[in-house]
């Protein structure tokens, strides 16, 4: 990496998030990158919130964060990092320089990870392997995964995880169940291991949701793999899989689809692609208007969103049952399933297209999240909304109902640090979790 000479030994940096948590009944946040003193530098904090049972706080402990909370500290050039891409969004050009340190996030059902500078954190529960350590513990604090190295973003799934590196290259772990890993098996992959597609050209995104995960290439080809039983959430057509109980393991070519395709989101039970130039498909289950398309049709069959054709969208999320998307001129637009408040409507109805969500107008979007039935967005001005299901702590305000079906501002505590205020810059969702980056604007 162009920024290698900055970076402070791992071991040491290991050391002392570990010594962090054990020295001190109040943890000190520790700092999982730093730069030389002499480079002008900005801190990047990383926060979290919600339920951490499993350890997906990465807090070292069980416990259910009512509100925001620090679990590490990132040191970074201050003129030179840029947030990696995450699943659904197009490419900046911010995050195509080279000599930038990336940074990047990602929730899973219960594990979370954090991506810098091509290392990759993770953390939570480890059932079926899905941290990629080799065993099956749960980790309660972010920690260092050796088997894997530049890597450029992750996406977690359900029980298993997926990352692409920056040469192009997929790699899986965790529960290969209904042939989620792409592997050909369906056993478990306790280490991450390299996926063998049939593509000819290199990787540039990737997305994966429960069981499902896709890729697509630098040629604007999508590949994709893992459950399908029957709902058409693969796009492959008649004959074309699945080829065991219900899944399939070989990554294969959606081929009904425009080209180049530039983003793939990964909802429960559909999958959503962008164009380059912004044009939304979707394809898959239907029964709660997933797909936009005013009806509950659905299918295997990639299909235009009617009402968004003349609308051009720069970054869509998937949720279990609802689906979000981002114009370019920053309004959000939310619509399927809307029983946990998840639309952002007002009410707990079902949504048949596409709708604004109007209580986010006066604001300029600049980046949106799904969990499976939770949503957030972030403002140009670093201001972070939440609303949808509450039940777990998960949108980081404290006493919210457990629906909660408006946008509501997540306030951060300001802590007695020097840092400043909190810009918020990106945000994953988990089944019961949140975490965030956020810029401390005075370092």
């Amino acid at each position: 990496m162009a920024i290698v000479g900055h970076r402070r030994h791992i071991a040491a940096l290991t050391h002392c998030l570990h010594h962090s948590y054990t020295a001190s009944s109040i943890p000190k946040i520790p700092f999982l990158f730093t730069v030389d003193e002499a480079t002008d530098t900005k801190t990047l904090q990383l926060l979290s919130w919600g339920r951490g049972a499993s350890g997906q706080l990465g807090g070292g402990i069980e416990e259910i964060r009512l509100y925001p909370s620090p679990v590490a500290n990132l040191t970074l050039p201050k003129s030179s990092f840029a947030l990696s891409q995450t699943p659904g969004q197009l490419s900046t050009n911010e995050a195509k320089k080279k000599e930038v340190v990336e940074v990047g996030l990602s929730c899973g059902l219960f594990h979370s990870s954090l991506v810098v500078d091509g290392a990759l954190w993770i953390w939570g529960k480890g059932d079926g392997g899905r941290l990629g350590f080799g065993h099956e513990n749960a980790l309660f604090v972010p920690t260092l995964n050796p088997h894997l190295l530049n890597v450029r973003s992750v996406a977690l799934g359900g029980l298993h995880s997926v990352a692409l590196t920056s040469d192009g290259q997929v790699f899986t772990w965790g529960y290969g169940g209904f042939g989620a890993l792409g592997h050909s098996v369906y056993h478990r992959e306790l280490f991450p291991r390299l996926v063998k597609g049939s593509w000819e050209r290199a990787i540039k995104h990737i997305a994966t949701s429960g069981t499902h995960t896709a890729a697509i290439t630098e040629s604007g080809d999508l590949y994709i793999w893992g459950r399908d039983e029957g709902d058409g959430r693969l796009g492959l057509g008649p004959g074309r899989g699945p080829d065991h109980a219900g899944g399939l393991s070989t990554p294969s070519k959606v081929k009904e689809l425009p080209c180049p395709i530039a983003a793939v989101s990964c909802g429960g039970f559909f999958t959503m692609v962008l164009t380059e130039d912004g044009k939304l498909w979707n394809w898959g289950a239907n029964s709660n208007y997933e797909l936009g398309r005013g009806d509950k049709i659905g299918g295997w069959k990639p299909r235009p969103v009617p009402s968004l054709e003349n609308v051009r969208i720069i970054q869509i999320a998937s949720g279990g049952y609802h689906s979000l998307a981002l114009t370019d001129d920053g309004k959000v637009l939310s619509w399927g399933h809307g029983g946990q408040g998840q639309l952002g409507h007002g009410c707990v109805q079902n949504q048949k297209i596409p709708a604004v969500v109007e209580a986010l107008a006066h604001e300029h979007i600049i980046y949106i999240s799904c969990g499976g039935s939770s949503s957030a967005a972030v403002t140009d001005n670093g201001k972070l909304y939440m609303w949808g299901n509450a039940n777990d702590s998960q949108l980081g305000v404290p006493g919210l109902p457990a629906v909660q079906p408006l946008p509501v501002e997540v306030n951060f505590l300001m802590e007695d640090d020097g840092l400043g205020p909190y810009k918020v810059l990106s945000i994953a969702i988990g089944a019961s979790h949140a975490m965030c980056l956020a810029l401390r604007e005075n370092s």
